[in-house]
Order: structure tokens, then sequence, then C-alpha cells
């Protein structure tokens, strides 16, 4: 087996838990979306003692979400999580076209990375922002050298 570099396994290791992430966000969007119709009944008629608090928490923000937005947004991680496969298996490859892809799509997320940063910062905001400035650093440092 070929040895790879610890930096890139770590890469590969981070965009595989993201699309399993997104991939869970994905399948619960759009379960939310089938069952919109139980879930309101439900948080009108189901009490937990002690977890009613979390509970009534979570399902008022999810039945404030439009059925359209759950759908869009589902789809949407669903998606991501394909490609963000797609990045991980073309890295663990070391394809040229997969540093490319991770590249563009790193460095996309960016600004709107810094916006939100702006708007308020948290420490997830901060550590994602600083994994994907450490993914683009990284990638850039050890791009592919096209074959002749």
């Amino acid at each position: 087996m070929k040895k790879r570099p610890l930096g890139l396994v770590a890469i590969v290791l981070y965009k595989s838990f993201v699309a399993l992430l997104l991939m869970v966000t994905s399948l619960t969007l759009l379960l939310a979306l089938k069952n919109y119709h139980t879930l309101e009944m439900f948080s009108k008629n189901y009490v937990l003692e002690g977890k009613s608090i979390i509970i009534n928490w979570l399902l008022k923000e999810v039945l404030n979400l439009n059925p359209r937005t759950l759908a869009f947004s589902g789809i949407g991680a669903g998606v991501y999580a394909i490609v963000t496969s797609i990045e991980a298996v073309g890295l663990w490859y070391e394809k040229r076209w997969a540093h490319i892809l991770v590249l563009g799509l790193v460095g996309i997320s960016i600004p709107p990375e810094i916006y939100e940063l702006i708007r308020g910062i948290s420490v997830i905001k901060i550590l994602i922002f600083l994994l994907n400035l450490a993914v683009l650093g990284y990638l850039l440092r050890n791009f592919p050298k096209h074959p002749n």
C-alpha cells in the first residue's frame, strides 16, 4: 500500500467526517419533510419529562421552516455530501482534479466564513475557519505537478 503524507490523510479524514455529517443532516431534513404533519401533531401532544425543553425547541425550529426550505436544504446537503465524498476519494488517490475541486470549494467558502465570524464569533465558526485555512494552505503548498 502506498504511503500517503500525513497532511493528506488528515484532510481525507476531515472531508469524510464532513460528508458523513452532511449526509446525516440531509436525511434528517428530508425525513422531517416527509413526516412534517406527524411532527406537528407530535409537538402538540407529546411531553417527555425532563427533556421537554430540548424536544420543544428542536420541534419548534423544524416546524418553523417552510416545507420548501426543508426540501431545498435536505437536497442541497445531500448533493454537497456527495461532492465532499468525491473530494475525499479523489484526494485519497491523489488525483489532480480532486486538489482543484477542494481548492475551489474551500476557497469559495472562505469569504462567507469571514462574514459569519464578523457577525458573531463562536468556537465552532473559528475552528471550521481555521481547518479550512489549513486545508487550503496545505493543498496550495503540495499541489501535484502536471505530469509530462
